[in-house]
């Protein structure tokens, strides 16, 4: 069988694409600080509190800056953007080890909540964007599985590294890596295509970000998606950045506590690739996955042991497919311009309840043990779950 002449530069854009993706994702998430930052923190003598206003004040950057950057991303080089969110964050790396103190991991998370904001939705719409004009546009939900994936192959190769360049040269070495690895990925973003003809379309950001709010208010479709986002991956992804703490109360010690996280996110990896089959899981699926996933959560964490880990290992696995497949609906649902804008609406209803759930893991965290408040925080997902059946059930 021959390739038709059209089929043959298709088929190579998208694998550039996916290769480029794929490098960059990993490198983004090549960050050896992730598994020992909570506990920098915590060795610097900051309390729970300042710990718990350091990850809300990075929340709060993204809630600011989260939708305007999309929209800035409709109106201008999605690639730009790419390029520039992990300089900024590999600043806000450097700044950590250099002065460790509140204020410099305040303006520190300042600058990956920036970063994040630039990369947030001008990822998935130039990738959504890229495919469609490929007519690819069927294969966004294995990609962006594949994509996950590659990212959590970043954190576990860090977690991995971690230990050794801890043992070996303490916080400022890890810290270095992880600086070297966001250089890395903004080296990499300069491969992305970006065909859209930007600048150049007549429209400003202003205008952009109008026109996808507007589109979001004739849409009642497209506003369930909007709000699934949010209410999938708020929760399980600010406990994350608890999760080191987590594996210190279960009898860990300090120097395996990467290794441990590392088994937490092998799972979660495993499971990212399993998006492109889970795609045809209907509402009734997708609900029995986040309950699932909530009472694992619940029952591991509990425990307060290693082998409950492995529940929580699960559980972590169940909502990043879900936070997957929710993305997924949402691209989807996006017939007209502002994919970037809209994404980043999503992007900022999950930032804006992730300050609340940093707020109240704060106030309970003074009063109970990370397992029973991370057991907890798995109750609003089971709400959620029985609330979605009883609205699928059909009416007597």
């Amino acid at each position: 069988m021959t390739l038709s002449p059209a089929r043959v530069p298709a088929t190579a854009g998208i694998r550039r694409l996916t290769a480029t993706l794929y490098g960059y994702a990993f490198l983004q998430d090549l960050v050896l600080l992730y598994p020992l930052y909570a506990l920098l923190f915590a060795d610097s003598g900051l309390s729970l509190w300042q710990i718990s206003s350091l990850f809300a004040l990075w929340s709060i950057t993204g809630v600011v800056l989260e939708v305007p950057s999309g929209a800035w991303a409709d109106a201008v080089s999605r690639r730009v953007l790419l390029w520039l969110g992990p300089l900024l964050s590999a600043a806000g790396f450097a700044l950590w080890v250099i002065a460790p103190t509140y204020w410099a991991f305040a303006v520190g998370f300042v600058l990956w909540g920036i970063s994040g904001a630039l990369c947030s939705g001008a990822l998935e719409a130039l990738v959504y964007d890229e495919l469609d004009r490929l007519g690819a546009a069927d294969r966004y939900a294995r990609i962006m599985g594949r994509t996950r994936a590659a990212g959590l192959l970043g954190v576990m190769a860090a977690m991995a590294a971690a230990g050794p360049v801890f043992a070996l040269g303490g916080y400022p070495a890890v810290g270095a890596a992880s600086v070297a690895a966001g250089l890395l990925a903004s080296l990499t973003a300069t491969r992305f295509p970006d065909d859209r003809g930007r600048p150049g379309d007549g429209e400003g950001w202003a205008a952009t970000l109008r026109a996808g709010l507007a589109t979001a208010r004739r849409d009642r479709s497209l506003r369930g998606a909007l709000l699934l986002v949010p209410a999938v991956a708020c929760v399980w992804g600010a406990l994350d950045e608890y999760s080191p703490l987590l594996v210190r109360e279960t009898g860990v010690p300090d120097g395996l506590v990467p290794y441990a996280l590392l088994g937490i996110w092998a799972t979660v990896t495993a499971v990212s690739l399993l998006a492109g089959p889970a795609e045809r899981l209907g509402t009734t699926g997708f609900t029995w996955l986040i309950a699932a996933s909530a009472l694992a959560l619940a029952a591991g964490a509990a425990l307060r042991t290693p082998t409950g880990l492995a529940l929580v290992a699960v559980a972590f696995a169940g909502f990043q497919l879900a936070t997957v497949l929710a993305d997924v609906r949402l691209q989807h649902r996006i017939e007209e311009g502002g994919r970037a804008t809209l994404t980043s609406v999503a992007g900022l209803g999950t930032e804006l309840v992730t300050v609340l759930v940093f707020a109240a893991y704060a106030a309970a965290g003074d009063h109970a043990s990370h397992g029973t408040v991370f057991a907890v925080f798995a109750l609003p997902y089971l709400v959620g779950a029985v609330i979605r059946a009883l609205a699928g059930k059909p009416r007597t």
